[in-house]
């Protein structure tokens, strides 16, 4: 902090929220978002500010220069990981919640780079092409385009009927009560025929090694938990969003976080998805005590 004036510094901590934000859907990675906003601060603190018009457009374009860069080893890194990998949870207030969901930042998962930045920037932080422009380094039409055809990849994830938050919630309880109660029966009921169960144990828990397909595999493997833990479910730590989607978060009988995440849709659930990798939980532990 050292010779940089508290105005320069005020204005870098009321944008890090949204920094923040703009680096993890960029990355799926809490601990990698604010390596990112780290980085982006000693640029601010060290760099010539005095050209600075529009601080908050300034630091997003840093940014997201940084994310992409992080993008290309991160790529690398799970093509190499053990199971199905999903984006680090993030437990969250109603007032965040977000258009970016889980699914939606899998689907993300899938683009370049380039069209990811340009989906996010354009389409759900509203900067337009222009800006987007700035930060990706192409023009502004060619921004427009990589934002087009990153649209079409992720449309298909959004759920065609949007569930009421408060009905989300009495589905992730219900959820909840039939898994960890050993009500096959009453689980099986609740879930769409191609539902899908995503278990991320990083290769550091026991967790599904693929992605588990439609409503009788689904329930044969919560059956063979239940056997498994003969009754020792975790304990309820919270029910809460979970990355934009109703959940909950358990403290599992070996004493490990755990969270679960349901896509709703059509009053069934068509996918679940349960973080079990201690490392991408850790950046929970202080917050839920």
């Amino acid at each position: 902090m050292e010779g940089v004036s508290d105005a320069a510094a005020a204005t870098f901590d009321a944008l890090r929220p949204n920094l923040l934000r703009v680096a993890y859907r960029m990355l799926g990675s809490v601990a990698d978002a604010e390596d990112v906003v780290q980085d982006a601060w000693l640029r601010w603190s060290d760099g010539d500010r005095s050209a600075v018009r529009v601080p908050e457009a300034f630091l997003r374009r840093v940014v997201t220069r940084l994310c992409l860069d992080q993008l290309k080893s991160a790529r690398r890194r799970r093509e190499e990981y053990f199971g199905p990998w999903l984006p680090e949870p993030v437990i969250e207030a109603d007032e965040d919640i977000e258009d970016v969901t889980l699914p939606l930042m899998l689907a993300l998962e899938r683009l370049s780079p380039l069209e990811r930045a340009a989906f996010l920037l354009h389409d759900v932080f509203g900067e337009s092409f222009e800006d987007v422009a700035l930060s990706l380094g192409r023009d502004a039409a060619a921004c427009r385009q990589l934002a087009s055809r990153a649209r079409d990849h992720v449309r298909t994830e959004k759920p065609r009927f949007p569930v009421d938050r408060a009905h989300g919630m009495e589905i992730a309880r219900a959820f909840f009560a039939a898994s960890h109660g050993g009500d096959v029966g009453q689980l099986g009921a609740m879930l769409a025929s191609d539902v899908r169960l995503y278990s991320d144990g990083g290769g550091k828990r026991p967790a599904a090694a693929r992605v588990m397909l439609g409503q009788d595999e689904v329930t044969r493997t919560f059956a063979a938990i239940d056997r498994l833990v003969r009754g020792h479910h975790g304990a309820l730590i919270r029910f809460a969003y979970v990355s934009g989607l109703p959940g909950f978060v358990t403290r599992e009988a070996d004493g490990v976080l755990q969270t679960t995440a349901l896509l709703i849709d059509g009053g069934r659930i068509r996918a679940i998805y349960v973080m079990r990798n201690p490392d991408k939980l850790r950046h929970l532990e202080s917050s839920l005590h």
